[in-house]
């Protein structure tokens, strides 16, 4: 296929590679297999949810974790049901308080609520946003081994019945997302997602590893000392249509849907390529560069170094980030060796973090982005801005060596992309 299309924002670009193909330059897309959504995806969270049962309700009220806007989270599907089966179990909707878990986001406003729950449920039932910094909303459960201090979202920890709702997908460093994830950090205090998100330079805190992950058990640590009673996730296909409910313990859940999961999202390559045209799978996933990141740190894994990885990311809300902002502006901040001397000497920070990430990366291959942020911006944050993607492939091309290899990922955070041969996780 000449012609590719890749998610941007919430439209489209195309890219012709045609003329890479003409020369001699092998083109191959990397991205999840194609999987038959569910036909009723309303039946099919509804007979996830028939299928477990709940602790006996004794009145001490419900709490639902749900992720923020930067999630593609289908809350107008999963909600309804589930708020029915609680009903149904003797929660009425006066006990149910949903908590848009933010994790070390911005506090979500009251007028972006609507973005996150539907307007008819924000009528019923009562919504709030968590936050991280604010230490009078939050109670603290002890110290994992692994050394995070535990501070969890206090209005969350006192419901008699606690429930998380998000998507089982890959995740750079924590493995998968999904289960406790939704509260274990979503609900957590800033102290505890810095302490756990520092292991993510664990050489085992790896994209599709869960069993041996100490980011990701460190996680599963946390969500046990809160005590969450039902997880409600989907697996979502092209489109971002639910292919697969799951409900039950948080554990079960995990261990039901990360082989479903990695069977759709896990590609291998038979060797690194030499140029790859990546996005991060269009809105919300490239609503800014904390999200956006990730696709980077995907293509990275199969791109050959001193490579070129072309990101498009449209990026709407800039970095994301104001402590990735403020950090970049420090006159010091010129190259990426810099970057990754001064978080080395400064240690882990939350922001800063996604600097390091980038640099890593960057410093190992040419990185090209292509986004709606000015350019002055984009290179500040020592990232090549390209206005014209189509005219930044053909210099790509004219630079590469015959009998190249292209690799386009389409849906790059969703994909979970293996040199054949190696070892993939546990």
């Amino acid at each position: 296929m000449a012609i590719h299309r890749l998610p941007y924002g919430h439209g489209f670009l195309e890219c012709d590679l045609a003329p890479a193909a003409a020369m001699g330059h092998s083109v191959e897309t990397i991205e999840p297999a194609a999987a038959a959504p569910a036909a009723d995806p309303a039946a099919e969270v509804e007979a996830a949810l028939q299928a477990v049962s709940l602790p006996e309700y004794r009145g001490g009220g419900c709490a639902i974790a749900v992720n923020d806007r930067t999630r593609p989270v289908p809350h107008d599907v999963l909600l309804p049901p589930l708020l029915r089966r609680l009903e149904r179990a003797g929660v009425p909707p006066d006990d149910v308080l949903i908590v848009i878990a933010t994790g070390t986001h911005p506090v979500t406003p009251e007028t972006q609520f609507r973005e996150v729950v539907p307007l008819d449920i924000l009528r019923r039932y009562r919504v709030v946003s968590h936050d991280a910094r604010d230490e009078g909303g939050l109670a603290f459960l002890g110290t994992t081994s692994r050394g995070t201090p535990v501070w969890v979202n206090r209005a969350y920890l006192e419901r008699e019945l606690r429930v998380v709702v998000g998507v089982i997908e890959p995740h750079q460093f924590v493995g998968f997302s999904g289960g406790v994830k939704s509260a274990s950090i979503g609900l957590a205090g800033y102290a505890t997602v810095g302490h756990n998100h520092s292991m993510m330079s664990h050489p085992l805190s790896q994209l599709g590893r869960y069993d041996d992950n100490p980011c990701r058990q460190d996680i599963e640590d946390i969500g046990a000392r809160i005590g969450i009673h039902l997880a409600l996730n989907v697996i979502l296909g092209d489109g971002k249509r639910i292919i697969r409910a799951l409900a039950g313990p948080p554990v079960d859940v995990m261990r039901a849907g990360i082989p479903l999961v990695r069977g759709i999202n896990q590609v291998e390559v038979d060797a690194p390529f030499d140029l790859m045209i990546v996005s991060p799978g269009g809105h919300p996933k490239d609503v800014n560069v904390y999200q956006a990141q990730k696709a980077l740190a995907h293509a990275a894994l199969v791109t050959r170094p001193g490579g070129t990885i072309l990101l498009a990311a449209a990026c709407p809300d800039g970095t994301g980030s104001q402590a990735y902002d403020d950090w970049m502006r420090h006159p010091d901040m010129t190259s990426h060796a810099a970057v990754i001397e001064r978080f080395a000497r400064e240690g882990y920070h939350i922001g800063p973090h996604k600097a390091f990430q980038i640099s890593r990366d960057a410093s190992r291959f040419t990185v090209l982005l292509h986004s709606a942020m000015a350019p002055a911006f984009v290179a500040r944050l020592l990232l090549d801005p390209i206005p014209d993607v189509q005219a930044a492939i053909a210099r790509a091309i004219a630079e590469l060596q015959p009998g190249s290899r292209i690799g386009v990922m389409p849906r790059a955070n969703a994909t979970i992309p293996v040199l054949r041969g190696a070892r993939s996780g546990s």
